[in-house]
């Protein structure tokens, strides 16, 4: 398996839904401390990605699916993995663990997250 049949998978600490979105912008901006997804705190401004995030992934060259809390669990999840989380996922095979939920939580800023990315996708073999 060569990197291009991988996708990256970022699931969000965060259910779906315009009203969820709301919600979060709200909590995110008056009381950012306490606001449960590290990843949208990372790549989100009040009410959209970042730049840089958005030109990151663009340069990737890879698949990437974004998926929030409800998708996932629904969806993938039968391990109820700790979220948010980055997933790196093959055509037949399920998704791996990339960066969990403590290391999203411990990164200081999106340059972090970036080199963190990068750094791991460089250790994906095929």
């Amino acid at each position: 398996m060569t990197a291009t049949t991988h996708t990256l998978i970022f699931v969000y600490n965060a259910n779906g839904g315009w009203l969820n979105a709301l919600r979060d912008a709200v909590h995110k901006a008056a009381s950012p401390a306490t606001y449960p997804c590290s990843l949208c705190a990372l790549t989100y401004g009040l009410v959209s990605t970042h730049r840089e995030w958005r030109s990151f992934l663009g340069r990737l060259g890879l698949p990437v699916l974004f998926l929030y809390r409800d998708e996932f669990r629904h969806d993938l999840d039968n391990r109820d993995l700790p979220l948010p989380a980055v997933l790196i996922g093959g055509h037949n095979s399920a998704p791996e663990l990339l960066v969990s939920a403590a290391e999203l939580d411990a990164l200081p800023d999106l340059a972090a997250l970036i080199a963190l990315v990068e750094a791991r996708m460089a250790g994906v073999s095929g």
